[in-house]
Order: structure tokens, then sequence, then C-alpha cells
């Protein structure tokens, strides 16, 4: 293996453990534990990387499948949380009620 084949293996090696530490992140965010947690948007940008060695496809292709899985499923959330909004804004009352006693001196 020359020189180069070692950096761009170690490119790849570090993209792919980005990423899955990006789609692991997601994922503690669908659990019912972490609903309340934002994780930070920051806009991804490739980063110009040579070919995939061979020896990363398998786990390149269990990325791909995980940041599949979760993107459908923050999908749905994001569906289900516009519904539970919608269900709630149906249930809000127009005005507060008006107090019907009124206490005064005698």
């Amino acid at each position: 293996m020359t020189t180069v084949d070692v950096d761009w293996n170690a490119a790849w090696e570090r993209t792919l453990t980005e990423l899955e530490i990006d789609v692991a992140q997601a994922e503690a965010l669908l659990t019912a534990s972490h609903r309340d947690v934002a994780l930070r948007a920051t806009p991804w940008t490739p980063p110009e990387l040579p070919p995939l060695p061979a020896s990363m496809l398998e786990r390149a292709r269990t990325l791909l499948d995980r940041q599949l899985k979760v993107s459908q499923q923050l999908a749905d959330a994001a569906r289900e949380s516009r519904r539970h909004s919608r269900a709630v804004a149906h249930l809000k009352v127009g005005t507060p009620p008006v107090p019907v006693y009124i206490d005064a001196p005698a």
C-alpha cells in the first residue's frame, strides 16, 4: 500500500466515522428520552475524496442504510408533530371565561 493509499483510507475512515456519529445523534434524537434535545444544524459539505476503498464498501452501505432509516423516521416524527399541533390548535378556546360573581363590600 502506498502513502497515497494510506492517506485515502485515513480520509475515508475519518469521513465515515463523522457520518456515523451524525446518524447516531439523529437516532438518539428519535428516542423518547431525547425529544427535547435539539441537534446543531450545520450544513454538511462533502469532502473531496478519492473513490471509496473496496475494504470500506460494507461499512459505507451499512451507514447509508442507517441514514435512510433515520431520514424516514425523522419525516414520520415531523408529520406526527404537525398532526399533534393541529389537534391542540382545535382544543384552544377563543376567549378566556369571564367571572360570574363579583365580591363587593356591603
